[in-house]
């Protein structure tokens, strides 16, 4: 019952978005259709079934380039670029350099230490990958172009492997959430804390000029389908276990 009324609070979350349709960017080709020499696929989920991930079943389209829905989103981001302080882009760029569990070891408490708690690390390098192939799939999928294309008056972070089309959904906000259903599934005491932590991770892809905030708010969907179906996944249910008993041990949530 809770299961069901989260996931469909996310994607009412997505759909909520005002996005047109009429307006919206046609889903991409996927790899195998595309023409000319195809690069070597990456390995797809291997753990939650695209009957219950498939972003094209999850998520509404993104407005297309050029639409007044865009044009809205990119004056949002000339006006965070225009009033973000140095320790803003500092503390976005640190964001968008560590895409991974260590940048919410904070909101889990001084106990938790990655390096010491070797399940619960298998554990959540287990979902970031799993959640990393469903991102690169949905971005394939809807291949939205990033604001710094779009505007080259956004200058933000640095794009590293960012691709030109691939803003939608924004992987560091899968991620984010993706983890943060997972760690509050694990520590209950810790949940707001890691909640609003991926909440500020997400936020900072719009201070980054990375991302759209129709982008944030898909990935804030994506990744709380994604965590609340690995939660319960029976290939992770051993893991799942371990990291929960570990963390008892360790102290960082009370002993059962």
């Amino acid at each position: 019952m809770f299961r069901s009324a989260l996931l469909g609070g996310a994607l009412a979350l997505a759909a909520s978005v005002p996005f047109a349709y009429a307006q919206a960017a046609p889903a991409a080709q996927s790899a195998a259709q595309k023409p000319g020499k195809a690069a070597k696929a990456k390995p797809g989920p291997q753990i939650l079934s695209m009957a219950v991930i498939d972003p094209i079943r999850l998520l509404p389209p993104p407005a297309a380039d050029g639409s007044e829905i865009q044009k809205t989103e990119l004056a949002e981001l000339r006006q965070l670029q225009a009033t973000r302080t140095p320790d803003q882009f500092a503390h976005a760029q640190w964001n968008a350099e560590h895409e991974d569990a260590s940048a919410f070891a904070s909101a889990m408490g001084p106990k938790f230490d990655l390096a010491a708690l070797p399940a619960t690390a298998r554990l959540l390098q287990d979902v970031r990958t799993e959640q990393s192939a469903i991102s690169r799939l949905a971005k394939q999928e809807f291949h939205r172009t990033r604001p710094w294309v779009a505007d080259p008056a956004i200058v933000g972070c640095e794009h590293g492997n960012d691709k030109a089309k691939s803003a939608y959904p924004s992987g560091h906000a899968t991620l984010g959430y993706t983890l943060a259903v997972v760690m509050a599934g694990l520590a209950p005491e810790q949940a707001q804390s890691v909640l609003q932590r991926a909440a500020d991770y997400a936020h900072d892809r719009l201070v980054c000029g990375a991302h759209y905030r129709s982008d944030i708010v898909a990935g804030q969907a994506m990744g709380t389908v994604i965590g609340t179906e690995l939660l319960h996944a029976p290939a992770l249910q051993d893991e799942i276990a371990a990291s929960r008993r570990e963390l008892a041990i360790a102290g960082v949530t009370a002993a059962p």
